[in-house]
């Protein structure tokens, strides 16, 4: 259900680029429009994880610099039937993690040095199965095309700005039609963006718990993330606000409720979701609170992460 619902979204994105084209009033500027953004989509096809990455100061690692955590990531990817992706550490306070990569053969994880230092091992695992996910759904992937297009769209409502209103142009529907385009076209495409992103979330949180084996493990884990990202400034993400979607939670504030203007769900309801979602396990799962099967209870300092 959330794949079609997904596609459904991304069908309502494309039809709002080609309709934002009609405002302007001919297929010439949309036409240019279309051309300049299959190039910014076919350059976020194969750059956009390098160009995220960058933004995150992140650091690669492997099992000799971080053999704990690499291990993790190795143990999840062997359980989910997944090449295994490059491995990143990012210094900063702040915990958090996002996954990136075009596909699953060419992935890439990151978790903060907040995020590592913070949780049990149960739950690094939890967060890693939940960016893993988001690998073999290939959302990554679907939120490029989505933040293309939203941003094809924008450019388009720029130009119609510009262009759209003269006497020469012809739109049908004169300033009206330039008001859509400029406002309420732009503003569709991010409202349908975050709906994208929060659907996915929702069904990563699913995917990761079963890939990692509790869903109780990722329930604590949110509630460990969100209780300190929102006291901790991420200056990379607020610097790059555009890749908050990407965190599996909103790296710029907290979020109350799933509102239009969301890029996440609230994490009360993930964890809801994951609560019930326990039930369907056997034997009954507990919350992390000793020892793993990855042998830390989180209480002895971990690094350095190189």
């Amino acid at each position: 259900m959330n794949l079609v619902r997904t596609a459904m979204l991304i069908a309502l994105m494309t039809a709002l680029f080609m309709g934002v084209g009609y405002l302007i009033g001919g297929t010439g500027g949309m036409t240019i429009a279309f051309l300049m953004a299959a190039a910014m989509n076919l350059f976020s096809y194969w750059n956009s994880d390098k160009m995220v990455l960058k933004m995150h100061h992140a650091v690669e690692v492997d099992a000799r610099t971080a053999p704990e955590f690499y291990q993790i990531v190795s143990d999840l990817a062997q359980n989910a039937g997944l090449p295994m992706p490059k491995v990143y550490v990012i210094r900063n306070a702040q915990p958090n993690a996002f996954a990136t990569g075009r596909n699953p053969e060419n992935a890439a994880v990151a978790a903060s040095t907040g995020l590592l230092e913070t949780l049990t091992d149960e739950e690094v695992a939890a967060v890693m199965a939940h960016e893993l996910a988001h690998v073999q759904n290939r959302d990554t992937l679907t939120m490029t095309i989505t933040a293309t297009l939203a941003g094809a769209i924008s450019m388009l409502g720029n130009f119609a700005f510009f262009f759209g209103g003269n006497r020469n142009s012809n739109n049908p529907l004169g300033i009206i039609g330039v008001l859509v385009a400029v406002i309420v076209a732009p503003m569709a495409a991010m409202l349908v963006q975050m709906t994208i992103s929060r659907t996915r979330e929702y069904a990563a949180d699913r995917r990761g718990a079963e890939i990692c084996g509790n869903p109780l493990w990722l329930a604590s884990a949110l509630r460990k993330i969100a209780g300190r990202a929102g006291r901790i400034v991420n200056e990379d993400a607020e610097r790059n606000p555009a890749t908050a979607h990407m965190f599996i939670i909103n790296p710029l504030n907290g979020q109350k409720m799933d509102n239009l203007f969301s890029t996440h769900p609230a994490t009360e309801n993930r964890i809801a979701a994951l609560e019930a979602m326990a039930a369907e396990f056997a034997p009954v799962q507990q919350a992390p609170s000793a020892p793993g099967p990855w042998g830390r209870d989180g209480a002895t300092p971990r690094g350095p992460w190189s």
